[in-house]
């Protein structure tokens, strides 16, 4: 397969491995709604974010939709969208990567993109995602009216690259019919199988029973099917369709006849096509409006639509699933998947992950009715979390770093091995909870006040009966994490103890 060669692919394609992992810290004063939504919004360096949800949600996003800086050589507020194009190149690579690990089996990844890039990003993503899982190029016509002021050409529509992990595994959904698709559909001969559209008998494609002649119920005798094109069907089907009524020979019985195709019958929805009008899924002025409605001024310079991304979302995920957009923006996936009742998952580096996307999603959840709101019944609800990135969670021996907190490393382990968010207690302890049967502990940074070598950080019989005195009347099996176990292995069967040594089994470390 070819690949794309440019100055500093060698050290970009081994970038991903080198970034720092960090833990992710709630800034709880900015996170709105239902805490146990399971929608994050995360503020800092995409590319760091990423590797810092790998232990959570590697194999887990159904839908990635991204739409990167462009690199139009132009400069907007919020991005510096005027990178050389070895530096794009550079910052998408190993966030591709990244995305890759996070994508599920049958999940998808959506990039809008535009002329400047998107040829290299298409032969990039090949080499990342695998050739064979390219599954198409959707154009959005983004533009309702010629530019006329454009020097050669009114540049009307972008790109969006569509890949899943597996081919063979991804399902879109189909789209719903339309009215207009419907209107073909009639019944003039009252057929009580109800509405049909009639077929051409007629077809090309060369089929060695498709050559009979056939006589009309007016007596008019029709040899044989067009020059150069076959019946589509045996005379025998033929023959069998007639006396089931399924043919139509027109009101007075001397048409060439027409298998009768009903609605009832054909597929409650449309194979998603490729070329999507701003008709349908709005343009680049329905999208600053919807800003404006927001925020009171158009703050950024290349939003979506809201309907844009609804069809996006509408033909890659079902309720309930995954969502992520690590180039967030103004919010506008986050704010559609939330509205869909889709769980989601926004990265975004600027002040404006403060400024515009927190209050944005906030007054989703309060039910604002902008955008898609009244199309899907938006009536508000749900609630998301707002991250901010930690210091790196590990120095360069792999050990973790001393200024790490308890309660950041508590909740990064809960959440690890649960999934869940973790809240800390009021009064601080070694266990962390209960989820699903099974008890987690953590034994670090003096959490039992003995910071000694073979202290409070060692598990021990001692330690281990503080670990159960604190987890009251949880009785169960127990999954403990410490600097090392000087407990004997009968002692850990015995006690239906799990021990995992930090820092070297705690997951996805730099």
């Amino acid at each position: 397969m070819p690949i794309l060669h440019w100055l500093t692919r060698d050290e970009d394609l081994r970038a991903a491995t080198h970034v720092p992992y960090r833990l992710l810290e709630e800034a709880a004063d900015l996170s709105a709604g239902d805490p146990d939504s399971g929608n994050l919004l995360i503020q800092g360096d995409n590319l760091e974010a990423l590797k810092a949800l790998l232990p959570f949600y590697a194999g887990c996003m159904k839908c990635i939709h991204i739409d990167p800086p462009y690199n139009t050589r132009s400069a907007f507020e919020h991005y510096d969208d005027n990178l050389e194009h070895t530096r794009w190149l550079a910052m998408m690579w190993p966030r591709l990567e990244l995305l890759h690990d996070l994508l599920a089996e049958d999940g998808s990844i959506w990039v809008s993109i535009d002329d400047n890039e998107g040829h290299y990003l298409k032969v990039v993503m090949d080499e990342v995602f695998g050739r064979r899982n390219f599954i198409d190029a959707v154009i959005w016509r983004k533009n309702y009216s010629p530019k006329s002021s454009a020097r050669h050409f009114s540049s009307d529509h972008d790109y969006i690259l569509v890949f899943s992990k597996n081919a063979d595994a991804f399902q879109p959904n189909l789209m719903p019919r339309t009215e207009r698709q419907n209107k073909a559909y009639k019944n003039p001969d009252d057929d009580p199988r109800g509405l049909w559209r009639p077929n051409n008998l007629a077809a090309r494609n060369y089929y060695s029973k498709g050559t009979y002649a056939i006589r009309c119920p007016s007596g008019r005798l029709i040899e044989g099917p067009p020059a150069g094109s076959y019946w589509r069907i045996s005379e025998e089907k033929f023959r069998e369709m007639d006396r089931d009524g399924r043919i139509w020979w027109g009101r007075n019985g001397n048409n060439v006849p027409a298998p009768k195709i009903y609605l009832n019958e054909v597929r409650q929805g449309v194979v998603p096509q490729t070329f999507w009008n701003h008709e349908e899924v709005g343009h680049t002025q329905d999208a600053k409006k919807e800003i404006v409605n927001l925020f009171g001024d158009d703050v950024f310079g290349t939003p979506k639509p809201e309907r844009l991304v609804e069809r996006i979302l509408h033909i890659a995920t079902d309720p309930g699933d995954l969502v992520l957009d690590s180039f967030l923006g103004s919010g506008t996936t986050a704010a559609v998947a939330h509205k869909m009742g889709r769980r989601w998952i926004g990265i975004e580096m600027g002040g404006h992950a403060v400024t515009h996307c927190a209050p944005r999603l906030k007054k989703v959840i309060e039910g604002e009715q902008g955008g898609i709101s009244k199309a899907v019944g938006w009536r508000g609800g749900g609630g998301f979390r707002f991250y901010r990135l930690g210091p790196p969670a590990f120095d360069a021996d792999g050990r973790i770093r001393s200024d790490i907190r308890f309660p950041v490393l508590a909740a990064h382990l809960w959440f690890s091995e649960t999934g869940r968010p973790w809240t800390a207690p009021a009064k601080p302890s070694p266990f962390l909870g209960a989820h699903e049967g099974r008890g987690y502990a953590v034994l670090y940074n003096g959490i039992l006040r003995d910071r000694s070598a073979g202290g409070g950080n060692v598990l021990t019989r001692r330690t281990l009966h503080r670990i159960r005195a604190a987890a009251g009347d949880f009785d169960g099996p127990l999954t403990v994490y410490g600097a090392r176990s000087a407990c004997s292995a009968a002692t850990l069967k015995a006690e239906r103890l799990t021990f995992k040594q930090t820092p070297y089994d705690v997951k996805a470390r730099a």
